[in-house]
């Protein structure tokens, strides 16, 4: 996926752009839903990794914690806490965290911002907004330019003999 090439808007092409947009929220919104379900399955693993760790001290809590060391809950969770395979998971969990806020970002950003610069772009495109350039006239100029034009040519004709008779 990407994002920028997805979130531009070729104003020459707003109907093309228009059919588009919902398959190009669908396709970001799947994405989030995608990266939530990976979330998830991240969540659901840490709880696993932490409830085989705690099975095991449990079952034999002098390998685990040392010779004496009674499992109290305090203890077990500190041995948990820093198990490699309880760190590995939470990084994990940390990265589809993540994933799933850029993913939530893009869907929406897509979804309603992309889709609100449609809406205007539209309306500026029904005011005539992106027709051909027009050359800005200083309309007192073009009195007087004209003014000049009428008086040489009635000034020509009346003020002078005509020089054919």
């Amino acid at each position: 996926m990407d994002y920028e090439l997805d979130m531009d808007i070729d104003p020459d092409q707003l109907d093309v752009e228009w059919l588009e947009q919902a398959n190009v929220a669908f396709k970001y919104g799947r994405n989030w839903s995608n990266c939530r379900a990976e979330l998830l399955r991240t969540e659901e693993n840490i709880k696993l990794v932490r409830s085989e760790i705690i099975k095991q001290v449990n079952e034999d809590p002098d390998r685990y914690l040392g010779e004496g060391v009674k499992p109290t809950a305090p203890v077990v969770e500190a041995f948990y806490r820093n198990n490699r395979r309880h760190k590995e998971a939470k990084k994990e969990w940390v990265q589809a965290q993540f994933e799933a806020n850029v993913a939530e970002i893009a869907y929406k950003e897509i979804s309603y911002t992309r889709k609100a610069a449609l809406e205007n772009l539209v309306k500026l495109h029904g005011q005539s907004y992106f027709a051909g350039p027009s050359v800005p006239h200083n309309i007192s100029d073009l009195k007087e330019k004209r003014k000049e034009e009428i008086e040489h040519r009635i000034g020509s004709t009346l003020g002078k003999p005509n020089e054919d008779k």
